[in-house]
């Protein structure tokens, strides 16, 4: 059975810098990014991992191989970011100027993936990890890791307003006792070096 899932979203981007929600765009690293995705690789150094997934967007693939684990890497597709529809390309701050109250873990995105969609995209890739054996490596995005965080302890969705996640950070899912129950966060957005929340 699985025995821990590790957590890595992807380094710096432009638009992460900014502020701008980035989900389909297919945005490189800065150079700060890659900095940061070379010191998640130093961090990671020494864990045996049985199974490395990643995010088809080149964020999340490059922090992957930047980190060490390019070569073992298997891209899955439900890794990707939210849909922002709409929203894409745009900040919170401008958001809120059309839509006061918004709030994308209650709310979703107009014309991209609803709360109950990115809920069941969380649940199917969790059944799939369920069934795999040892420590897993998911390199993917901010809103989707905090989806796939909520998911794998039961809180509703509306509940990862409450959990931020930086860039190249390190967050940890796994069990309390070794009969795998009750499933717990035992590591959350731990910053390896990134000197940026961005």
């Amino acid at each position: 059975m699985v025995t821990r899932i590790f957590l890595i979203r992807h380094g710096q981007t432009e638009w992460s810098l900014s502020g701008q929600h980035t989900g389909r765009t297919d945005i490189a690293l800065t150079e700060h990014g890659e900095q940061s995705a070379v010191q998640l690789g130093t961090a990671l150094k020494g864990f045996d991992f049985a199974h490395v997934l990643t995010s088809p967007l080149q964020r999340a693939r490059r922090t992957c191989e930047l980190a060490g684990f390019g070569d073992r890497a298997h891209v899955e597709t439900d890794l990707r970011e939210w849909d922002y529809g709409d929203y894409e390309g745009r900040t919170t701050v401008e958001i809120l100027q059309n839509r006061p109250g918004w709030n994308i873990f209650e709310d979703g995105c107009p014309h991209g993936e609803s709360v109950d969609q990115i809920s069941l995209r969380a649940d199917r890739l969790l059944d799939h990890i369920r069934r795999m054996d040892g420590v897993i490596a998911l390199f993917s995005h901010g809103h989707f890791l905090r989806a796939l965080g909520m998911r794998w302890i039961g809180l509703p969705m509306r509940e990862g307003r409450h959990f931020a996640l930086d860039t190249a950070s390190l967050s940890i899912l796994g069990y309390e006792h070794s009969d795998a129950a009750p499933p717990v966060i035992s590591l959350w957005n731990a910053n390896h070096g990134n000197a940026t929340s961005s």
